[in-house]
């Protein structure tokens, strides 16, 4: 039997990039079949839109609310995601992440399977 359990107390939180507001608390190290990670948006920030061709991900919301754009073109569709809500995103999905509120925005993200494609990067929606 092969387990392990993180306690909030002890994460590392890193930042995502550097100049990036967006922290991060990876725990993918503890997994075989998927990649998972903590996330914390600050008020205002933004991740970068993209398309991933090869990993699904399931995002569910712990803190705040998730301001996420879905699909390509300039006009992609906006949702509003409160705590407790949990979004499927199949691969080949334009999605860009963002945190519009006024409160941290805390995020468990999980992809499967761990290999990423080749990450297509896109305009930022404003």
């Amino acid at each position: 039997m092969s387990y392990t359990i993180f306690h909030e107390r002890d994460l590392e939180w890193h930042p995502r990039s550097e100049g990036d507001p967006r922290l991060v608390a990876p725990l993918s190290d503890a997994l075989t079949s998927s990649r998972a990670n903590l996330f914390r948006y600050p008020p205002g920030a933004v991740g970068r839109r993209h398309i991933d061709p090869i990993q699904e991900e399931v995002f569910v919301v712990l803190e705040g609310t998730l301001t996420v754009h879905l699909g390509e073109g300039e006009q992609p569709e906006r949702h509003e995601l409160a705590r407790g809500s949990v979004l499927v995103v199949q691969p080949g999905t334009a999605l860009q992440l963002s945190n519009r509120g006024d409160e941290e925005l805390r995020l468990f993200i999980v992809g499967a399977p761990p290999e990423r494609g080749e990450t297509v990067f896109q305009e930022r929606v404003e």
